[in-house]
């Protein structure tokens, strides 16, 4: 966008948001609130009409907020992309060299994307590589998706069992409450526990790191000591562990898991596939009726046997529901949180109107993929 004042013409940096085209993606990367913070540092912000529909946000509240709707294609005039899934390859043709994108950009799983990106000579920023340092918390989406996902799981888990969550004392007679088991205490993990005792179960967790104990039991939850080697990982993270320890692991969680009426499961190692946690003997072993929510389903599944977006009711009556876009699930809240991680971030680049990265700051360089057509990252390298 240009605009002429006093005899100068002054460019406008255009922020663009697409609609999500991915199937079952719901959120959208800006919310009409946060919009305003754009519009003080100097930057224009365009919204692909109904991009926001899914998350209750209708091209009236966009422009009421001070963006443009555009009706159309939106890339091709952008500075800078917001969005929250990457941009597929023929998205990224589209975009003008130099142009920058802000999502998540798993090195994994869209090296497609990727290398449309270093051949279109396009900034791409992934949210997943984010350095995991106090300066950075307000730019961590994983962190603020994994809320949501976490508190999803347990509805989830609450609405497909045919128990009480809570204990009830009744003119019948007593009602018991539900055991809930969570594997896990990364974000996700403790939100789960935070909502399962809000509603009343009894909550127990257990975690690759000791060090979630007091995490655990500060929310009243009882955290399980199998009395293994640690595997506290950078950034507070679990590292990966050895197929030996997995199975000491399986085997000394699965009386747990047996008298658990839910199963929460949420671990995750970046960047790899899920860690195998519940086999089928250790589902078999679950009474009929217990409920597993396995969040890492999309990413290989903690539990054997759960399918992404699909729930299965085993021979002895355990029902396995496999996540999929859980946050999506919720995607109010999900866009809102969202939004403020990648407005953050955008902000750090942007001095007088202007984007640019500043490769210097660890943030910046840290989550930058590609820049200038080249790769960024060596693990993207490597």
């Amino acid at each position: 966008m240009t605009s002429k004042s006093a005899g100068t013409t002054v460019l406008t940096m255009r922020v663009v948001v697409p609609k999500e085209i991915r199937s079952g993606e719901k959120r959208v990367a800006l919310v009409p609130d946060i919009i305003n913070k754009l519009v003080r540092l100097g930057l224009e912000v365009a919204i692909e009409s109904g991009a926001g529909l899914n998350a209750l946000a209708s091209d009236a509240d966009f422009e009421a907020a001070g963006a443009t709707i555009v009706k159309g294609d939106v890339l091709q005039s952008a500075d800078v992309v917001l969005s929250v899934s990457p941009l597929t390859p023929a998205q990224i043709k589209t975009l003008k060299r130099g142009a920058i994108t802000i999502s998540f950009l798993s090195i994994s799983t869209a090296q497609d994307s990727i290398e449309a990106a270093v051949t279109a000579g396009v900034t791409a920023f992934s949210l997943e590589l984010v350095p995991r340092i106090s300066r950075a918390q307000s730019m961590d989406a994983l962190t603020s998706q994994a809320l949501c996902a976490g508190y999803r799981a347990v509805l989830v888990g609450a609405e497909l069992s045919p128990r009480f969550f809570p204990l009830l004392m009744t003119a019948a007679g007593t009602v018991t409450p539900a055991q809930v088991l969570v594997l896990g205490a990364g974000v996700a993990g403790l939100q789960a526990i935070a909502t399962a005792r809000r509603l009343g179960a009894v909550v127990s967790a257990y975690d690759v790191r000791p060090s979630s104990a007091d995490e655990v039991k500060s929310m009243g939850a009882t955290f399980i000591n199998l009395e293994l080697e640690s595997l506290e990982g950078t950034g507070g993270y679990a590292r990966e562990m050895t197929e030996d320890r997995a199975a000491k692991q399986r085997e000394l969680l699965t009386p747990y898991i047996a008298k658990s009426h839910v199963l929460i499961t949420t671990a995750a190692v970046p960047g790899r596939a899920a860690p195998r946690l519940v086999t089928q003997a250790m589902v078999d072993s679950m009474a009929p009726g217990a409920v597993i929510v396995d969040l890492a389903s999309e990413t290989g599944g903690n539990v054997e046997g759960s399918k992404p977006g699909e729930i299965i009711t085993n021979s002895n009556g355990v029902i396995i529901w496999g996540g999929k876009d859980v946050p999506s699930q919720l995607p109010f809240h999900a866009s809102m949180l969202f939004s403020r991680n990648v407005v953050n971030l955008l902000s750090l680049m942007t001095k007088e109107g202007v984007v640019t990265p500043d490769f210097e700051d660890e943030i910046i360089s840290g989550s930058c993929v590609s820049h200038a057509g080249e790769l960024k990252k060596e693990v993207v390298k490597k």
